[in-house]
């Protein structure tokens, strides 16, 4: 969920294995891999094939690709990861580790340590939202490792320092300090942070609302409620520096796939049209009466462009 998108909203508003049970449902945690002394949950499947690594976007977590993971996974190896302060992978607290900590750097270096340590093989990076930044910046820290990235909706980071009018700036920065250093964020989260407020924003950037199910609903919110979750959103709300998608795009090496739900009201299609002129990417593709979040509203479309984008690399980097 874009973080612009949630704080207009504001502004109207003032390796172990277990399960976390919801009304009516039981979502499997997975597995555990220990990061800089952090416990990180993902989960995998799959025995053959090239290794794709699926990134979740701001707010959800490696659940959110649950209808992708089992038809990739006949193919492919296929692991799902969520990233640090999310899901329910450890959410340290952005006062003791410090301002520089929740970042696309800390991310990308997540992302990249996780091939080396639990994949053990380079691999390719299919993201959404804000997952794409941190895709393509761990592809520019560490080339070698990354064979291909599919961008689905990548954000556009409109809260960006760079992309704020100059008028407004003054506002945003007041109103980011307020709900980072007063009870107003809590307030706010707490308002964000139930069944139907998730439901509502989930309705606004599907545009197959019945796609937006009570299961979708827990899987979103169940992680949200977990201790330090409130610190993690207010922190990255209040993030308006680090990278922008086109200043990563030119120094990526590796082959980029872009794809865009046309029907996105928070990442318009009509600005994410200009991606697709950068040398590293080789397509475009528009998917046509989907929202933000594809892999989950239309995955009958996004499962076979990863297969075929994969397949179409996969001998090249093969020999590499």
């Amino acid at each position: 969920m874009p973080p612009s998108h949630l704080l207009n909203s504001a502004t109207k508003v003032c390796r172990s294995r277990r399960t976390v049970s919801a009304p009516n449902f039981q979502f499997e945690v997975g597995s555990i891999w220990k990061w800089r002394g952090y416990s990180i949950r993902y989960q995998c499947s799959g025995d053959d094939g090239p290794a794709l690594i699926l990134i979740h976007g701001f707010g959800a977590n490696s659940d959110h690709w649950r209808k992708n993971i089992p038809v990739l996974a006949q193919s492919h190896r296929v692991y799902a990861i969520d990233l640090i302060g999310y899901g329910y992978s450890d959410k340290p607290n952005p006062e003791l580790v410090g301002e520089g900590f929740y970042t696309f750097e800390t991310w990308a270096s997540q992302l990249n340590d996780f091939c080396v340590d639990v994949v053990q093989d380079d691999a390719f990076f299919i993201c959404n939202s804000i997952g794409g930044v941190v895709g393509l910046q761990a592809a520019i820290m560490k080339p070698q490792i990354c064979n291909g990235i599919v961008l689905l909706n990548i954000s556009l980071r409109m809260l960006h320092i760079k992309k704020q009018p100059w008028y407004g700036k003054p506002f945003i920065r007041s109103f980011q300090n307020l709900l980072r250093n007063t009870a107003l964020g809590k307030y706010f989260f707490r308002a964000v942070a139930t069944p139907e407020s998730v439901k509502n924003i989930l309705c606004q950037c599907y545009h197959d609302t019945s796609q937006v199910t009570d299961e979708l609903v827990q899987i979103i919110l169940n992680p949200g409620l977990q201790p330090g979750a409130a610190d993690i959103f207010l922190e990255f709300i209040c993030y308006s520096g680090g990278p922008l998608p086109e200043e990563l795009l030119p120094r990526v090496k590796c082959p980029v796939l872009i794809a865009w739900g046309d029907k996105d009201p928070w990442e318009p299609i009509e600005l994410g049209r200009n991606y697709g002129s950068f040398e590293s990417v080789e397509e475009f593709v528009v998917l046509p009466n989907v929202g933000h979040c594809p892999q989950d509203e239309a995955p009958h479309l996004v499962n076979p462009l990863v297969e075929s984008f994969v397949s179409g690399h996969a001998t090249r980097n093969a020999h590499k």
